[in-house]
């Protein structure tokens, strides 16, 4: 009986020195991971990634760290210009993580591009880009670990709002100084300027109701069609479907819409109200009566032709809407 105890004990012993060993290279393989992926976010905020590289340092195991991975086609063949729009973004994202004073090893950004990693795209059964996917410290990716780019949009402070909710790293986005903005203001003031200095003190063009009601009419415009929320989403500016290269100006769901379609609906919006005027002419102004009949005529054309299709828009977006004016 002693002998079995001793033995036993002996196996216990080496049971706990092979887990005791295994667990000490687990931690020294995870360390070299880290440290590697440390030394190339020093150099480059975006780690960019192969297939071997994305298998060692994002799918295998050991890994205490997040890596967010945007799947993408920056080359110039592949023709994908909302993939070069995602990356300026990502980059916007990645360096706002990388100098701040809270970074640390806990997320790392990585890319992996179609033409470096094409084995990749193939082992995620991913057709499209570009895509961004979460892949926690612990666990396989799951379903809202997909960044649902169509609906949020690339803008870095969205993806910014995504990173944190999957992994509770809050980002605070820096953007690079714009001077675009100062540069127009202090040209438009320059222009008013001049237009002050060269009419002296006659400025009667201030109080012209005209222009004044162009640039509202403008503006509203700009704002219905949905430009306010371009900018603040940053959506694609139209979609290619991979599988048959149609594209696609109108998006299919009412919760989002790309940049082309706020162009069309702009349009649209533009034809109704350029209707409107020429009706409210044709009724109030001194022309001879041929010519406002013709202005009315043009005015019921402009109106009926733009609300149809912009009513075939809310259609399209708001499936199953029952009603239409004329044309599809």
């Amino acid at each position: 009986m002693a002998a079995l105890a001793v033995l036993a004990l002996l196996l216990l012993a080496a049971c706990g020195g092979q887990r005791a060993a295994g667990q000490k290279r687990k931690e020294m393989v995870l360390s070299e991971k880290v440290n590697q992926l440390m030394e190339w976010a020093s150099k480059r905020s975006v780690i960019r990634m192969n297939g071997d590289k994305f298998r060692r340092f994002v799918k295998a195991p050991p890994r205490n760290y997040s890596v967010i991975v945007m799947f993408t086609a920056l080359q110039p063949h592949r023709q994908c210009v909302v993939c070069k729009q995602a990356d300026e973004e990502y980059q916007i994202l990645a360096n706002s993580w990388r100098y701040s004073s809270a970074f640390t090893n806990k997320i790392f950004f990585a890319m992996v591009d179609f033409d470096e990693g094409s084995d990749v795209f193939q082992m995620l059964n991913m057709n499209s880009a570009p895509t961004f996917i979460n892949f926690p410290a612990k666990g396989k990716p799951k379903r809202g670990d997909t960044y649902e780019l169509q609906v949020r949009g690339f803008a870095a402070e969205q993806l910014a709002r995504w990173v944190a909710d999957r992994t509770d790293v809050n980002i605070r986005v820096i953007r690079p100084p714009n001077y675009a903005g100062p540069l127009m203001l202090g040209l438009l003031l320059a222009v008013i300027g001049g237009l002050v200095y060269l009419r002296g003190s006659n400025l009667d063009f201030l109080y012209n109701k005209t222009g004044w009601a162009f640039a509202a009419l403008c503006f509203v415009l700009a704002m219905t069609s949905g430009q306010m929320w371009n900018h603040i989403r940053g959506p694609p500016y139209a979609h290619k479907n991979p599988h048959t290269g149609q594209v696609s100006y109108i998006h299919g769901s009412s919760q989002a819409q790309f940049v082309a379609e706020t162009h069309i609906v702009l349009l649209f919006n533009g034809g109704v109200t350029l209707g409107m005027v020429l009706l409210h002419e044709a009724a109030t102004s001194d022309l001879d009566v041929g010519k406002r009949k013709i202005m009315c005529i043009a005015g019921i054309g402009l109106v009926v032709l733009f609300f149809s299709w912009l009513l075939s828009v809310f259609r399209s977006k708001y499936h199953g809407y029952p009603y239409r004016y004329s044309f599809a």
